[in-house]
């Protein structure tokens, strides 16, 4: 059952959100060649004590994975996607990584996800590169979810929007794994597939808030698991993308909980 939120809960969920977006600006800044995926999961927990927050991942124990999860983060590498346990990887020039980030504060929960190229900093962008553009999908399909969570819509517009984004762009888009429900707790009804016909499912209320999660892989729409038990894995070991954030619907349109700070100048030290 879906539990419309009022706006002083949304509110609420807007405090954990900021918090989210720093801690993903913070992290994704980090990210450079050289770094260890460990030491990024240790960030995380720094912040999320010093915060008083609560993660929503330590010992998560859902069907999907071989639980408990015993980390703050997932942060998933090249061909990783989605669930990535972090491990002993040193990030090269080139590597693509998935930052999936989410805890609650004072009982409410905010979840999001970025997607970031990791390059030595005197290299100029790159935005033709495939894997930049496989990003972008990501990130233009998010906006068009996020532009479809408005009152009076139905839930397969939001996944039917996210969907032709990635037609367009000749990505193929698997059904296991999409968006959900979020608010008290992080995994929430409804499910919200990545595929879907516009006008069909439930009607959009003021105080619905989703989770919306755009992803898929340059190649096949199939996932692997690796053997930790969590990591989802494209099967053909193309790389992959994935953008989230938490949106409310509200009478006044749609509110990303989850918006990020533009980038700061990257690369210093960790604390």
């Amino acid at each position: 059952m879906m539990e419309l939120k009022t706006p002083a809960e949304i509110e609420k969920m807007a405090v954990t959100g900021r918090f989210v977006g720093e801690v993903l600006s913070d992290l994704s800044e980090r990210a450079q060649p050289g770094v260890n995926v460990l030491d990024l999961e240790q960030r995380a927990r720094t912040m999320i004590a010093d915060r008083g927050a609560v993660s929503c991942y330590w010992d998560y124990a859902p069907s999907f994975g071989d639980g408990p999860f015993r980390n703050v983060i997932c942060l998933s590498v090249n061909d990783a996607v989605l669930h990535g346990l972090p491990h002993d990887h040193v990030l090269a020039d080139g590597d693509v990584l998935t930052l999936d980030f989410a805890v609650t504060i004072d009982g409410w929960a905010a979840d999001s996800a970025v997607t970031v190229r990791v390059r030595d900093t005197d290299h100029a962008p790159d935005t033709d590169h495939p894997d930049a553009r496989l990003i972008a999908s990501t990130e233009r399909a998010l906006d068009a979810a996020i532009a479809a969570m408005v009152p009076g819509g139905r839930l397969g517009d939001v996944s039917a929007a996210i969907f032709d984004v990635a037609r367009t762009g000749g990505y193929r888009v698997n059904t296991e794994y999409g968006g959900h429900g979020i608010g008290r707790t992080m995994h929430e009804d409804p499910h919200v597939p990545n595929l879907a016909r516009a006008g069909r499912g439930p009607t959009l209320r003021s105080g619905m808030t989703l989770a919306l999660e755009p992803w898929w892989s340059r190649g096949t729409e199939r996932l692997v698991r690796d053997p930790d038990g969590w990591t989802l894995r494209s099967a053909d070991g193309s790389m992959t993308a994935h953008s989230e954030h938490t949106v409310a619907v509200t009478d006044d349109g749609p509110r990303v909980l989850t918006a990020r700070a533009d980038p700061r100048p990257a690369s210093r030290p960790f604390d």
